[in-house]
């Protein structure tokens, strides 16, 4: 069903700071930040020769980012995204099998301008898993 890795996301408590230590530190290709009103996050891209890292962080204090700054105030990984071929196909799949979907189901237009799903982390090792339609 999982495709590739498309990306890792770091939610990061200074988005500026993180920035400049994956460019000028580790000599990283980066996007400029790229506000997201409908995830409540600002992320930048980060492009590696075979995935991307996604520094997330909160816009606004509604943010779902905001929270897990809270908790971990020096930000760490948030989640991970997996592409799928088929989003509703592997949504019903593993819905069948007892895995939670976040939200109402659905899937949103993520980041990436794709559709995407978010699967509950207690179902997945702990982690918050992102499906990306690819």
């Amino acid at each position: 069903m999982i495709g590739k890795l498309n990306h890792v996301a770091i939610a990061v408590p200074d988005l500026a700071a993180a920035t400049a230590l994956y460019r000028d530190t580790l000599g990283a290709v980066v996007s400029e930040p790229v506000p997201q009103p409908a995830h409540g996050v600002v992320v930048v891209f980060v492009t590696l020769p075979n995935t991307k890292i996604e520094l997330v962080h909160p816009l606004g204090e509604a943010s779902p980012i905001a929270g897990f700054l809270a908790k971990n105030p020096n930000g760490g990984i948030h989640h991970i995204c997996y592409e799928v071929a088929d989003i509703l196909a592997a949504r019903d799949q593993l819905k069948a099998t007892g895995a939670r979907v976040l939200g109402d189901g659905e899937p949103k237009i993520g980041a990436h301008d794709k559709p995407v799903l978010f699967l509950h982390p207690k179902d997945f090792c702990g982690t918050l898993v992102e499906l990306e339609q690819a």
